[in-house]
């Protein structure tokens, strides 16, 4: 059981992140000090919507300049702080060296922030974003699991450097923290394990999460006729942050949560949108067939090979949440609210 004392400061990794900007508002909005640790605290339009956030709360925040392959660049932000957000990695399916632009930031941040949580007194527990891509690659990993369902106790075993490398970072990065977590009995670590996150960004402008690319996708007209049935798991980004922030809080937390609120598809997430932006919205409803896709889908888009389309279109995928609404009490929104308020985020900005 591991008790954190609110009068003292909670460092947050990657603070002007998707996921982090939620949580960074409801630690300020809890009365929290948060040390907000980014790369570029001096650019305004990264940082403008929490200090404006900041500024309607009872919190506080402090910005400190960090970079997750520099050594000991967390040292000044974790001072006196109890409770560590490390939510800090890259997620992208465009780049160029993966080894460089996705694993070594992930896995070497982890080490940083983590082996400099063993060198700062009082650290109590540390709060690691990981991803269900840590537990599986493809939806076809789902039929492999124990009754075709994702668990806690699952490993990702299938994702390598030259295939699915995302997922790879994910995995060693996680595995790399319970490692530096096994050597030493200062502090607890809890992971949070969310699926694909949507919902409303607090920056919008620069919300580079992949996510909003799949949704740009889903109104632009690029599934106009027909979405790949993918199998993925869905939750909404507000659902992520509560979850991070019940596990700080709550004493009794441990070990790794799946967070993802619905067993869902590609298709799935156009029929949530069609009521309301149907008929403004190329949004699509219906399945593109998988022979269509084995031919047209690597033209289509670099990411859609075929080996992806085999082990991913028409497979459900299913996970159990079971233990985080149990353990920490969370209570997910309905896919359609989630997708409707990220989808006007992107008409309210003109960004589709």
């Amino acid at each position: 059981m591991t008790t954190i004392d609110k009068t003292k400061p909670v460092l947050v990794t990657g603070a002007t992140g998707y996921v982090a900007g939620w949580l960074v508002k409801r630690l300020l909005e809890d009365g929290l000090t948060v040390h907000a640790a980014v790369r570029d605290p001096e650019k305004e339009h990264k940082v403008h919507h929490l200090n404006g956030i900041a500024e309607n709360s009872p919190g506080t925040i402090k910005y400190f300049k960090s970079d997750l392959l520099d050594v000991g660049s967390y040292a000044e932000a974790m001072q006196g702080c109890e409770l560590v957000f490390h939510t800090a990695s890259p997620f992208t399916s465009d780049f160029d060296d993966a080894q460089k632009e996705l694993i070594e930031p992930a896995v070497k941040g982890t080490d940083n922030v983590l082996s400099q949580a063993n060198k700062t007194p009082g650290v109590k527990r540390v709060v690691l974003t990981s991803s269900c891509a840590a537990i599986y690659t493809d939806a076809k990993d789902v039929k492999d699991a124990p009754n075709n369902v994702l668990t806690e106790d699952i490993w990702n075993t299938t994702a390598s450097l030259d295939y699915q490398p995302y997922s790879y970072s994910k995995t060693l990065a996680e595995k790399k923290a319970w490692e530096i977590n096994k050597d030493q009995d200062e502090w607890d670590l809890v992971t949070i394990n969310p699926s694909l996150v949507m919902g409303p960004p607090l920056n919008p402008k620069s919300t580079t999460s992949e996510s909003f690319s799949l949704l740009k996708q889903l109104g632009d007209g690029t599934f106009k006729m027909g979405a790949p049935k993918i199998g993925i798991g869905l939750v909404d980004v507000r659902d992520v942050a509560e979850a991070h922030f019940k596990a700080g809080l709550t004493p009794s937390a441990k070990g790794r949560y799946i967070t993802s609120a619905h067993n869902t598809n590609f298709v799935e997430l156009g029929e949530a949108l069609e009521p309301k932006y149907g008929e403004a919205y190329p949004v699509p409803t219906k399945a593109l067939p998988k022979w269509l896709l084995l031919i047209i889908g690597p033209y289509v888009n670099k990411s859609l090979s075929r080996k992806f389309i085999r082990n991913n279109v028409d497979i459900e995928w299913k996970a159990d949440n079971s233990k985080i609404k149990k353990d920490l009490g969370i209570q997910f929104k309905p896919m359609r609210k989630t997708m409707e308020d990220s989808f006007q985020v992107l008409i309210d900005n003109d960004i589709i």
